[in-house]
C-alpha cells in the first residue's frame, strides 16, 4: 500500500471529485483542461445529483436535467464522467456510498484527486472532503471487496478553493490564464443553474467565477489562478510538482 513513484515526464491519471454538478467548473475546471490538453487522463465524479437546486423544477426532474449538463461539461474535455446520483443534503448519510465511491476509484485508477476542502461552507461539499479521505485508502485495501479488483495506490488529494476563498489559505496556484475560455465553457453547460442563480438570486455565477479566478491570480502574479492546499499525511506526499 503506497504511493507510485512518478516522474515529471508521466502521463498522470487525475480524478476531480465534486459535491455537486457545477462544484468542479466553479473551482478546478481550470486545471481539468489543463491536465487534458498535456494528454493526462481525467474524469469528472459527481456525488450528489443537484435535486434540490431549483425552486421551480421538481427534484426528479432536475435530477435528471443536472446529470446531462454535468455530462456535456465533462465532454468539453473528453473526461471520463462518473455519476454517483446521491440526493442533495444526504451525502454524509448514505449508507452505501463509500462502497460506491471506491469503486470509481477503482475504476478511474488516479494518481491525484482534487476535491473539496473539509472547512468548506455545507454539508455535502464537508462530506464529500471526508469520502475521498476514507475511501480513496479503502481502494487500495486488497481484503476490501468490491465489485472491482483493489487498486494498490494512496492517491495524492489537493483540496481545492472554497467558495469566494473563506477560511481556505492555498499553498499552490495553478496558472489558468490560457484555459478560461474553456473553464467558462464547462460552467457555461449548466445552464439550469446558471439561469436560475441569475433570474432569482441575483447571483452571476460565471462573474462569480471569473472573479474568483482573478482574485487567485493577483494573489500569485497571472491573470486567473485557481487555489489549491495539499493534503499532507503520510503515504500521500511525495517530492514532484502533482499540479499543471
Amino acid at each position: 500500500m503506497g504511493k507510485e513513484d512518478i516522474k515529471l515526464t508521466d502521463k498522470l491519471r487525475v480524478l476531480a471529485v465534486g459535491a455537486h454538478p457545477d462544484d468542479v467548473e466553479i473551482l478546478c475546471a481550470g486545471t481539468l483542461a489543463k491536465y487534458a490538453a498535456a494528454g493526462h487522463y481525467v474524469a469528472i465524479a459527481c456525488v450528489a445529483n443537484g435535486n434540490v437546486g431549483h425552486m421551480e423544477i421538481k427534484p426528479p426532474e432536475l435530477a435528471k436535467i443536472r446529470g446531462k449538463e454535468a455530462k456535456a461539461s465533462a465532454a468539453v474535455i473528453g473526461a471520463e464522467f462518473f455519476w454517483l446520483d446521491v440526493p442533495d443534503l444526504m451525502v454524509g448519510h448514505d449508507p452505501d456510498l463509500h462502497l460506491k465511491m471506491v469503486d470509481v476509484l477503482r475504476a478511474a485508477k488516479p494518481n491525484v484527486i482534487i476535491t473539496h476542502s473539509p472547512d468548506d461552507y455545507m454539508l455535502d461539499h464537508r462530506a464529500t472532503g471526508r469520502l475521498i479521505f476514507d475511501s480513496s485508502f479503502s481502494a487500495s485495501v486488497p481484503n476490501w471487496k468490491t465489485n472491482l479488483p483493489f487498486y494498490p495506490v494512496v492517491p495524492s488529494v489537493f483540496y481545492m478553493d472554497t467558495l469566494a476563498g473563506i477560511n481556505f489559505l492555498p499553498s499552490e496556484y495553478v496558472d489558468i490564464s490560457d484555459v478560461m475560455e474553456t473553464k467558462a465553457k464547462m460552467l457555461s453547460c449548466h445552464e439550469s443553474q446558471v439561469s436560475w442563480l441569475r433570474d432569482h438570486d441575483n447571483i452571476d455565477i460565471m462573474d462569480f467565477m471569473e472573479t474568483m479566478a482573478k482574485f487567485r491570480g493577483l494573489q500569485c502574479g497571472v491573470k486567473y489562478a485557481e487555489a489549491y492546499r495539499r493534503l499532507e499525511v503520510w503515504s500521500r506526499l511525495g517530492t514532484k510538482r502533482l499540479l499543471p
